[in-house]
């Protein structure tokens, strides 16, 4: 693998953001505290240059100066990692993905990834994505679990990606979530842009993009509903974001969800169940997923609350 070559990095503290080194560090750079320490730690972080600790109090007017160690390009050969394909053509691929596998290469995961799967099971993928994600059209979380397209040629990697761009793609969820929600439907109709403090994670701002979800209950329970979601839009953490937003976060989501009364759950419980959308040639497409039995063991715990 080649590597990436150092990068370093000036940052200027000012008058209302100062506070330990590392957290500033950590929002600035988008990077974990422990990642962050290690740097202070190797010496690559520099307060008017000098070294200074992790907790290192900053002052308006102090100069920060880091350098961000070479990190090997991620590889993008083929691995022999299973993939549960629902339909495949000569144009396209839909999978269920499992929940824990990431979509494509980036920070902190340069293998092991959907991408490297589709190069495995694939002949052919579409360029269109970009050089790191090939055949990728849009992506899930890593821990949301379900359907996922890919295409195979560019000319249905350039019609999909039109059909997402003008909402022609439905794409459905089911969500466990905290709480139970009084109306049977709704719109969720809020921006989504970064969080102002924490870098790593999406919230509902004025001066973000618009987004829309909306929600149909499923099923009350007494302190938990089961509801399905539609995208209107496509943000980064849309539904986790627009769920957390209304009080109601979804069940096991470690960045935007509770502590507790999680039931066991080790991640979101969300779930890409349905997708339809028109095939380049013409056709009406539509697949339909089930979550599987530790998503419905986690609901019928909810139930018997």
């Amino acid at each position: 693998m080649t590597p990436k070559p150092a990068e370093r990095r000036v940052l200027t503290v000012t008058e209302d953001s100062g506070g330990r080194l590392d957290v500033y560090l950590s929002e600035r750079l988008e990077l974990s505290r422990s990642q962050v320490k290690r740097l202070i730690d190797d010496g690559l972080v520099l307060v008017n240059e000098a070294l200074v600790k992790a907790g290192y109090k900053l002052r308006a007017g102090d100069e920060i100066r880091v350098t961000l160690p070479m990190e090997p390009e991620p590889s993008l050969e083929p691995q022999p990692i299973p993939l549960e394909i629902i339909y495949e053509d000569e144009e396209l691929a839909v999978i269920n993905k499992p929940k824990g596998l990431v979509v494509h290469p980036g920070a902190g995961n340069v293998s092991e990834t959907l991408v490297h799967a589709l190069l495995y099971h694939f002949a052919d993928l579409a360029e269109g994505g970009g050089p790191e994600r090939p055949g990728l059209v849009h992506r899930l979380d890593k821990d949301t679990s379900g359907l996922l397209v890919v295409a195979k040629t560019d000319r249905c990697h350039a019609h999909l990606a039109h059909l997402l761009k003008n909402r022609l793609m439905d794409k459905h969820y089911l969500a466990l979530v905290h709480g139970a929600v009084r109306e049977d439907e709704g719109l969720i109709d809020k921006p989504i842009g970064r969080h102002p403090k924490n870098r790593k994670k999406m919230a509902v701002v004025e001066t973000g993009r618009p987004a829309q979800t909306v929600f149909t209950v499923q099923e009350r329970f007494r302190k938990y509903t089961l509801l399905r979601l539609e995208l209107i839009t496509g943000r980064t953490h849309q539904i986790r974001v627009h769920l957390a937003s209304i009080h109601h976060p979804i069940v096991g989501d470690p960045v935007y969800g509770y502590k507790s009364g999680n039931l066991g759950a080790t991640s979101q419980l969300l779930h890409a169940c349905y997708l339809a959308f028109q095939h380049p040639d013409g056709q009406l497409l539509e697949f339909s997923s089930d979550p599987g039995p530790e998503f419905w063991e986690i609901v019928a715990k909810a139930g018997n609350l």
